[in-house]
């Protein structure tokens, strides 16, 4: 349904369809806004419109409705504004029609901008309509090929490359309406982008808005977003803070010099992205089974699958070390402080939901490429950080290991890159040598990044750094580059003393991966260090899911409302003698539990290219006694650098990962306490 209440809105299925132009930017692009970026982007999402639909169709639901609110719902989760759907005939193509009957058409709201004296200002002023049209194509690819890979034709149409009238079948869709010759959209004073899906797959379609109904706020609850929508006067809050603060209030935490959990970086080995887990198993380090598994496992599901030509083809567009001409703004951006405003203001404006700064440090590089096992020389000391929130709608109704759950990563994965990219490329054309660092393509390791970026903690989850108000429900991506940045400090709000407490992740983790065991040091660090390979092997192999999320899905720091979650939040650091009730009370109103209203998503399960159903669904909840199971027996192992591959090693060769070493490496690992004791 959407976080707006356009249930509350009349409608008309006689209502005209009227001649209406789609809003515009408010402010002129200067010579040095993102439009150079974003046209590169806006070129490479319209080469997949169109393409070839699957060999058989899924068995979908034979009701419309359910179809319907499944794209709608999917249109949603990739974080459109408003999606309905509409009838077509050959009529309403311009040209070369095929032959579809049906369309869901959404539109994507403007974002924020900074006011005219703010940082980011003149690169951002005058980008609002193509970034959201670059938006808006992202949206539609997916959503077209997620439609091919159910058996069904589909084609995307976005502004400049449309074959319909997207004016038009947004009022027959009921999402907009025409008012005094330009669309405007119900409830929000904002321009938007207009973007449309055809198909042959039959829906149930939505009604147009009555031409005499209000579009403003209907009543005070509705306002107040009573509904279980966006409140009415969230706009106009966030309009009081500066875009480059973000929507969190993270400058109201503890800032430490190093962060909370500690690292010897004289100790620290690099090792080759050949050592990375994912990276072993699609060379058969983890047996055969992961290995065939490895190439599919993110991508089973068919929305994860329409992502994977946008993430895959980003890669060759994040950019190198070399600077491709002189920056013709060095006097004009030489102030540290200033560059660090407005590269997070811009971060902001393409859709971030977080963002910190750190030093690019050397030891916190892959020492070499995997294929070619290239050694990898660390370059850039600037390194920004972004984080994209999985989302916590979706997470809500899923276990975290069933079939969305992959997809909910490519999400994250996707939105990053063009994030990243689209940065990277605009920096590089001021003069300012930049690359992005994303799943597909990293020199440098995400974690001690997001650390030392002041993004958040090192959490029991292990590998995963837990932000205070998104909890750890996260995906990053990173750009480095030259220019001038001021650095953002580690942050402290006691999630130490909470982990150390908190078992949830440890007895909800269905393979037993997350130590219930106290933190360790291993290569440098200071960490709850999980087994990789008992998780690892799960998410591959899953056979009732597409990956793994549950650690996330379950932790108690994975909240929604932003008033609450902070209310708790300053509870927990303010009060540590109240974090155990607090740890206690997340069990007791059943928070990780599924809520059946929010699942939306269809089980589908591709398989040679074609979907199917799935032989099975993971259907947890919470298990309050798995502690007493698993806890006193538990057996994790590690694989420090002299149990990795060795260096020069490519994926053309096998190296089987061995347990049992891996074992005794755990079971030897040096405690934090003895490791400080050395140090001093």
């Amino acid at each position: 349904m959407g976080d707006l209440p356009t249930e509350l809105i009349a409608r008309d299925v006689s209502a005209p369809e009227l001649k209406a132009a789609s809003p515009k930017d408010r402010y002129s692009a200067g010579p040095n806004s993102l439009n150079d970026a974003l046209a590169t982007y806006q070129t490479l999402f319209e080469h997949y419109l169109e393409g070839e639909r699957a060999n058989a169709r899924a068995p979908l639901p034979e009701d419309l409705s359910v179809r319907s609110k499944n794209l709608k719902a999917s249109a949603y989760f990739l974080d459109a504004t408003l999606a309905g759907v509409c009838a077509v005939d050959s009529i309403d193509f311009v040209t070369n029609a095929p032959e579809h009957t049906h369309a869901l058409i959404f539109l994507i709201e403007f974002s924020r901008e900074p006011k005219s004296d703010e940082p980011g200002a003149s690169w951002i002023h005058g980008s609002n309509k193509a970034r959201t049209d670059a938006r808006a194509s992202e949206v539609a690819v997916v959503l077209a090929g997620y439609v091919r890979a159910l058996g069904y034709s589909a084609r995307g149409h976005v502004a400049g490359n449309t074959l319909l009238n997207l004016e038009a079948l947004s009022q027959r869709a009921g999402i907009a309406r025409s008012e005094n010759g330009l669309l405007k959209m119900p409830f929000l004073n904002c321009g938007f982008a207009l973007a449309a899906v055809s198909t042959d797959l039959p829906l149930e379609i939505d009604l147009p808005i009555a031409s005499n109904a209000s579009l403003d706020w209907p009543d005070s609850n509705a306002y107040m977003g009573k509904h279980g929508t966006r409140p009415g006067w969230a706009q106009s809050e966030a309009e009081l803070r500066p875009l480059h603060l973000g929507r969190y209030p993270m400058e109201t935490l503890k800032r430490v010099p190093e962060p909370t959990t500690l690292i010897l970086r004289e100790e620290i080995i690099r090792n080759s992205k050949r050592a990375d887990l994912f990276t072993r198993a699609m060379a058969g380090d983890l047996g055969e089974k992961a290995k065939v598994q490895r190439m599919r496992f993110a991508t089973k599901h068919p929305l994860a699958f329409a992502m994977t030509p946008l993430i895959r083809n980003m890669v060759p567009m994040q950019g190198t070390y070399e600077r491709s001409k002189p920056a013709n703004l060095k006097n004009q951006l030489s102030d540290p402080q200033r560059n660090a405003e407005s590269i997070k203001a811009l971060a902001y404006f393409l859709g971030a939901d977080l963002v910190g700064i750190c030093e690019a440090e050397s030891w916190m590089f892959y020492s070499h490429e995997a294929q070619q096992a290239k050694p990898i020389e660390p370059s850039h000391k600037h390194c920004i950080v972004m984080l994209l929130d999985q989302g916590f709608e979706t997470m809500e109704g899923a276990s975290g290991d069933d079939w969305i759950s992959g997809a909910q990563s490519m999400r994250g994965y996707m939105r990053g890159a063009f994030i990243a990219g689209v940065m990277g490329a605009h920096l590089r054309r001021l003069g300012f040598s930049s690359r992005a660092h994303t799943n597909a393509d990293s020199d440098i390791l995400h974690i001690p990044a997001t650390l030392l970026a002041g993004l958040g903690e090192l959490s029991r989850i292990g590998e995963l750094v837990l932000n205070p108000f998104i909890g750890p429900r996260s995906k990053s991506v990173l750009l480095t580059t030259d220019l001038p940045l001021s650095f953002d400090q580690p942050i402290d709000f006691g999630l130490q003393s909470v982990c150390n407490m908190c078992l949830k992740c440890a007895r909800e983790c269905p393979c037993n991966a997350i130590p219930f065991g106290p933190k360790v040091m291993f290569n440098g660090y200071e960490i709850w260090k999980p087994d990789v390979e008992k998780c690892g092997k799960y998410r591959l192999t899953n056979m009732k899911g597409s990956a793994c999320g549950r650690c996330m899905k379950t932790c108690p720091y994975n909240r929604e409302d932003l008033v609450e979650s902070t209310r708790l939040l300053e509870l927990s650091i303010h009060v540590p003698s109240a974090r155990r009730a607090l740890i206690d009370f997340d069990d007791q109103i059943g928070a990780g539990m599924r809520n059946s209203v929010k699942r939306w998503w269809l089980d589908l399960e591709m398989i040679n290219g074609v979907c199917v159903s799935p032989m099975g669904v993971n259907e947890r909840d919470l298990d309050l006694d798995r502690t007493n199971k698993l806890a006193q027996n538990q057996k994790l192992a590690f694989f420090p650098p002299h149990l990795q591959p060795p260096l020069g090693t490519t994926i053309a060769s096998s190296v089987l990962l061995n347990r049992e070493a891996g074992l005794k490496a755990y079971a030897d690992a040096e405690k934090p306490s003895q490791a400080k004791q050395r140090q001093k």
